[in-house]
């Protein structure tokens, strides 16, 4: 199999499943900082290179990915909490289990007020922990999945303690305090 650019993945999915890919602006080129030239207003974090697909479109992308492309392998599923912007980055990576590719990078955007997705422990069991630990530390929702309960946190634990904005003072469930 071919290493498969995110160019190339999203232009192959908007060819063949139009409506799944999400614009999203281009990271702008870093020129360098010359003796007289403004300072260049922050970078827009949000920018990027990759695939971003349309959260509710997921399962019918991950088929694609699976049954066209052949990348059957989900390694890992990450959660990048951009408070500032109110919204919430799940980054699936993929591999082709023959080798000689590179991973394929998915990324599904959802508000933090209502972070919902659907689960793709369906159609591939390996994802059933790494939903439960999103679901767990940041309260990502994954719709469908068979067992969305807590994995680290005791069940009476309050919040979710990866998210940006999680209360940081001493610990109020053992009594301890900082010092």
């Amino acid at each position: 199999m071919p290493n498969l650019s995110a160019a190339e993945l999203r232009e192959r999915l908007q060819s063949d499943m139009p409506g799944v890919v999400v614009a999203v602006p281009a990271p702008e080129p870093s020129a360098p900082a010359g003796e007289g030239k403004p300072a260049k207003a922050k970078p827009n974090l949000l920018a990027t290179n990759d695939v971003i697909v349309v959260a509710e479109k997921l399962p019918q992308v991950v088929c694609y990915l699976t049954d066209v492309l052949g990348y059957t392998y989900l390694s890992d599923l990450a959660v990048v909490d951009y408070l500032a912007d109110g919204l919430f980055e799940v980054v699936y990576r993929f591999y082709h289990l023959n080798g000689g590719s590179e991973s394929l990078v998915l990324k599904v955007r959802v508000p933090r007020d209502k972070p919902t997705i659907p689960s793709l422990t369906p159609q591939l069991p390996g994802a059933d922990l790494n939903e439960r630990e999103a679901f767990d530390l940041f309260g990502i929702n994954f719709v469908g999945h068979p067992y969305l309960k807590r994995i680290y946190m005791w069940d009476e634990f309050v919040g979710h303690p990866m998210r940006k904005d999680f209360p940081r003072q001493g610990d109020k469930y053992l009594g301890g305090s900082e010092e």
